[in-house]
């Protein structure tokens, strides 16, 4: 049985998990501290001073967290109670456990990339959560509804695409099924580049109409097992057929157990 690999890490130099670790992250953060400094006069109008003073504790928890990321200082637990604290911090004791460091301590660099980000993440909710009375607040709402209207033309042509296939499934044949399939694989695939996360927080719509890009984003990727895949699902559906077919067929000599005929 092949070993499985070990987990990418920011210590992999020139990584993307590195360039996660090193640039993006950071320019996640100073993103969202940005943006709570932009909305400082709302949360006086909402909450007053109140409202002052808890923006300034999330950009000041957020600001602790940005350095221990670029210092590689230790990953530490969360502290404010929250419906999965807990499952957080035993996973950071499970991370810790697999460590052959002498402090026994997960750092930034040296833990796998995708823990590390989704930890980030956490920290940036826990800090807002610390934060009442802004703890409602949603620091990315306004990137997610830029890059949403920004990306209007494609959604549109992509919903058009959808309710035109919906309409013809059922009259197309096996050849045109598959390439229908192909094509919903691919636009799932390339929709990963509208992510936020993977472009640190700068816009990342989808501005043309992604049906026409594909043939041309074909030899960007890496592993195409979407053939394969098809192969799999072909015969799990004539297994299933047949297995319907046995099915019914049992039944049927069930019913017809006292038929004078005999059976197969």
């Amino acid at each position: 049985m092949a070993v499985v690999p070990a987990s990418l890490s920011g210590q992999d130099v020139g990584s993307f998990a590195y360039l996660t670790i090193k640039d993006r992250i950071p320019q996640i953060l100073t993103k969202v501290i940005d943006t709570l400094h932009r909305h400082k006069s709302e949360f006086f109008e909402k909450h007053g001073e109140e409202g002052v003073e808890a923006e300034k504790k999330a950009i000041s928890l957020l600001s602790k967290l940005r350095n221990e990321l670029q210092t590689d200082k230790p990953i530490i637990p969360l502290v404010e109670k929250f419906v999965d604290t807990d499952i957080w911090n035993q996973y950071l004791e499970y991370q810790q456990s697999l460590l052959n460091e002498s402090d026994g301590k997960s750092r930034w660099f040296y833990s796998p990339w995708l823990f590390v980000e989704c930890y980030m993440y956490r920290r940036i909710h826990e800090a807002i959560i610390q934060s009442p009375p802004i703890d409602y607040f949603d620091v990315f709402k306004e990137s997610k509804e830029q890059n949403f209207y920004e990306s209007q033309e494609s959604v549109i042509a992509l919903c058009t695409h959808l309710q035109q296939l919906i309409k013809t499934i059922e009259d197309l044949d096996e050849n045109q099924l598959k390439d229908e399939f192909f094509k919903l694989l691919q636009i799932s695939l390339w929709g990963n580049k509208c992510d936020l996360s993977v472009s640190g927080g700068e816009s990342s719509s989808q501005k043309t109409d992604v049906l026409n890009s594909l043939e041309d984003l074909k030899p960007f990727i890496l592993l195409n097992d979407m053939e394969h895949l098809w192969s799999l699902l072909s015969n799990c559906k004539k297994t299933r057929e047949k297995g319907c077919f046995c099915h019914h067929y049992n039944k049927l000599v069930l019913i017809n157990s006292h038929s004078p005929f005999p059976h197969p």
